[in-house]
């Protein structure tokens, strides 16, 4: 009989096998997981922090090893302490859960801004790999906050793929963001697909910008999740009764189409309505 694991739903402890910090406020977290191993890009594990809390987190890394890894922004209590720890502490995961992104051939375009590229980077090494012709717009306020442009370039070298950089100052790439890198390439080009991930107002217009150029676009939303299987309803979208867990994280145009929250709302820890943050 196998001991390997089986159901998702459970907590595997294990150890931290590397830390990687990416910017002053992102560090990438790797660990091996025989489950996450077996994950598609856009999929999420809820990551346990012993004595601290349990939070959701794209995988940002993904190999059929089982050497996976997670990029952590570090916006509270559970991620700053995920921030504080080394190789060897152990963490522990469920997972991994959620709708993926659907993979495509023909001409596609990711949007990531700041830590949202985390999980379109692995679908974008897909892609290019698969020989898509592949366009990925990475954004950031500063030069110094750009995540995974480097590791862009180098994994997808021996591709087609073009890698847009776009800062808010200027101090990198194009000056703006990454809707306005978008919004100057539809008028460029067609593609078959967009993909996007990032804080909501953002995906909200890059939504928008789908909509205007005909493009079908798939978006990975960020939402309050609490127990990743669709029973706490925390993440629940209006009016739909979709949980983002389940339902989700990854919906396509069809369903964008009929949140009424989208860009708007989300629920906090209580389950609240509070506005989208900025």
């Amino acid at each position: 009989m196998s001991d390997s694991p089986t159901d998702t739903r459970k907590v595997r402890v294990t150890p931290i096998l590397e830390t990687t910090r990416e910017t002053e406020k992102v560090v990438t977290i790797k660990f091996k997981d025989e489950l996450c191993g077996q994950a598609k890009p856009g999929q999420f594990v809820m990551a346990w922090i012993p004595g601290v809390d349990e939070v959701p987190m794209s995988l940002s890394y993904i190999e059929a090893s089982g050497f996976c890894g997670i990029t952590v922004e570090n916006i509270g209590t559970a991620t700053a302490a995920l921030h504080s720890m080394k190789r060897g502490d152990a963490i522990g995961v469920r997972g991994p859960f959620g709708k993926p992104f659907t993979e495509t051939t023909g001409k596609t375009l990711l949007v990531g801004g700041g830590c949202g590229i985390a999980p379109l980077a692995p679908l974008a090494e897909k892609l290019a790999h698969s020989g898509s012709d592949v366009t990925v717009v990475v954004g950031a306020k500063t030069q110094a906050e750009l995540v995974f442009l480097d590791r862009l370039k180098k994994s997808m070298s021996k591709s087609k793929a073009r890698i847009v950089a776009a800062t808010e100052d200027g101090s990198y790439g194009w000056k703006g963001t990454a809707t306005d890198v978008l919004e100057a390439t539809l008028k460029e080009r067609r593609f078959d697909r967009i993909y996007t991930c990032g804080r909501e107002l953002m995906v909200r217009k890059v939504f928008d910008m789908a909509e205007k150029y005909s493009t079908p676009i798939e978006a990975s939303l960020v939402r309050y999740m609490k127990c990743a299987v669709g029973i706490c309803g925390h993440c629940v979208l209006d009016p739909l009764g979709l949980t983002t867990c389940t339902d989700g994280p990854v919906f396509d145009s069809e369903v964008l189409r009929k949140i009424s929250d989208f860009g708007l709302w989300y629920r906090d820890a209580s389950g609240s309505k509070g506005p989208v943050e900025t």
